[in-house]
């Protein structure tokens, strides 16, 4: 083989490998998503692009306020954020989260809740108990909500999402282009 035949055989070759190489990360470590609803505003909107890390839950555990993508039902997967974690007691009175009895804030809410006339709460009212009949999130589960509380189909409706259906976590909006980048990271207890 000449040398022209060795350096094209070995350019194919890397090519192929890069190829190759690109087609598992595309399938075992990140998807590639589409917004579709209401539910989450005004982090994402409805048609926002997303690159979800589906690798990431093997070596870590979700956190609390996490955006993830689960499969919701045979067809269709949502995008929400996560509130509760295993062992976790969730309560909403007067607008405020409660976790283990605890205040947390929620600052990706701010705006949505600055939208509202005054007195008007963006979450109703409710505890794990009134819902689901237990106190906690149990072992394997989330409970996990849209940030347009008032415009979500969540764990308030169908209940506890199953780790195991978990896709991943949401990493970057890459659409629209002017809206690039890293979904906010809240570090709230952490």
């Amino acid at each position: 083989m000449n040398k022209a035949m060795k350096e094209t055989w070995g350019w194919i070759k890397a090519i192929a490998v890069a190829v190759i190489v690109a087609l598992l990360i595309r399938h075992f470590v990140f998807s590639n998503y589409i917004v579709r609803g209401e539910s989450m505003q005004s982090t994402l909107q409805d048609g926002n692009r997303l690159i979800v890390n589906q690798f990431v839950y093997r070596l870590s555990k979700p956190h609390r306020f996490d955006v993830i993508v689960f499969h919701a039902t045979p067809t269709d997967d949502y995008v929400k954020r996560i509130i509760g974690l295993p062992g976790d007691t969730i309560r909403y009175h007067n607008d405020q989260l409660y976790v283990n009895g605890k205040k947390v804030a929620e600052p990706y809410l701010k705006q949505n809740k600055a939208a509202l006339p005054a007195g008007v709460d963006l979450t109703q009212n409710f505890s794990l108990k009134s819902m689901e009949g237990t106190y906690r999130v149990p072992k394997g589960k989330l409970w996990v909500m849209g940030d347009n509380r008032r415009n979500s189909e969540d764990s308030r409706y169908f209940g506890f999402v199953d780790e195991r259906k978990v896709v991943g976590k949401v990493q970057l909006r890459y659409w629209p282009f002017d809206e690039f980048g890293t979904i906010p990271l809240l570090f709230l207890n952490r």
